[in-house]
């Protein structure tokens, strides 16, 4: 299993419909749904400190303006939360590869490739690594994992390379 937010099983069985690789992607996210509440919380006190002081100055007109600080940093963090719900997941067996690909808002689309017609395109930085990774075969082109951290991308694509010349019989 990796680490960071890319999972997989590098082992399948050859008999049956079990997958030789199987991968869940998922965006990093460094705050939890409890932490958040935290922060907010704290941005909540430090708007109503500002809002008595310069109520307590005489500029009422100020205290919207806190308040909407306040509502534009929680739609903020409102839509972050939604983006990461977003998932790939990328499945390969012996006689095909399956990407699925979901929304935050919950769509599904599915690409299917065949594994000996699929190349596995990888860009790379000389100092960040892995800049983008691509499904292609033939005219079709498939961006992958973009939302992946460099190392995770590195492992990411070390797992998969390995599951394409597997399924090829490599």
């Amino acid at each position: 299993m990796m680490s960071g937010n890319a999972q997989h099983s590098g082992e399948g069985s050859v008999v049956g419909d079990d997958p030789i690789f199987a991968a869940r992607l998922e965006p990093h996210r460094s705050m939890s749904q409890r932490q958040f509440a935290v922060l907010m919380a704290m941005i909540a006190g430090a708007c109503l400190a500002g809002s008595l002081a310069f109520l307590a100055a005489g500029a009422w007109p100020i205290l919207p303006f806190l308040g909407l600080d306040f509502l534009i940093i929680w739609l903020a963090f409102f839509f972050n939360f939604r983006a990461g719900r977003a998932f790939e997941e990328v499945m390969v067996w012996r006689d095909r590869l399956l990407v699925r690909q979901v929304s935050p808002a919950g769509r599904i689309r599915e690409y299917a490739f065949n594994p000996f017609w699929t190349r596995f395109f990888i860009k790379r930085h000389s100092e960040i690594g892995i800049e983008h990774m691509a499904l292609r075969s033939r005219e079709r082109e498939l961006s992958i994992g973009s939302f992946l951290n460099p190392a995770d991308r590195e492992s990411f694509a070390k797992a998969l390379g390995h599951a394409l010349a597997r399924a090829r019989g490599r």
